[in-house]
C-alpha cells in the first residue's frame, strides 16, 4: 500500500514537472526553454483550490469540482489546444495537460 502511495506522487510530479519539459523539447526546440516556464506556470490554475474548503481533501478530486477545473472549462482548455495559436496554445496545451495529471491522480490511483 505504502509502494502504491509513492508511485502515485511520482507519477503526479513527474506529469506536472518533467513531462511539460519533454514537451517543451520534442515539439518546440527552438523556445523550448520559454514554452517550458509557460507550461510549468500554468499550474497557477490551482490557486482556485483556495475557495475550497478544506483547501484540501485527499477524497476529493480537482476535476469537476474546483472552479477552472469545471468539465466547462476543461472543454475550453482543449479547444484552446486545437484551434488558437502562439502562447495561447501552449498555455491551453499546459493546462489540458495539467487537467489530465489531475484526473488520473485521483480516479486512476485508487487505493
Amino acid at each position: 500500500m505504502e509502494n502504491i502511495f509513492y508511485m502515485r506522487e511520482i507519477s503526479h510530479y513527474f506529469l506536472h514537472f518533467i513531462f511539460p519539459y519533454f514537451i517543451a523539447l520534442l515539439f518546440f526546440k527552438d523556445n523550448w526553454r520559454k514554452v517550458y516556464l509557460i507550461l510549468l506556470a500554468t499550474m497557477l490554475v490551482d490557486l482556485d483550490h483556495l475557495w475550497a474548503v478544506p483547501i484540501f481533501d485527499p477524497h476529493r478530486g480537482s476535476i469537476g469540482f474546483h472552479l477552472l477545473h469545471t468539465y466547462p472549462m476543461v472543454a475550453l482548455y482543449l479547444l484552446g489546444a486545437l484551434f488558437l495559436k502562439g502562447n495561447y496554445r501552449i498555455i491551453c496545451i499546459g493546462l489540458v495537460l495539467h487537467m489530465v495529471t489531475d484526473f488520473q491522480d485521483f480516479h486512476l490511483w485508487k487505493f
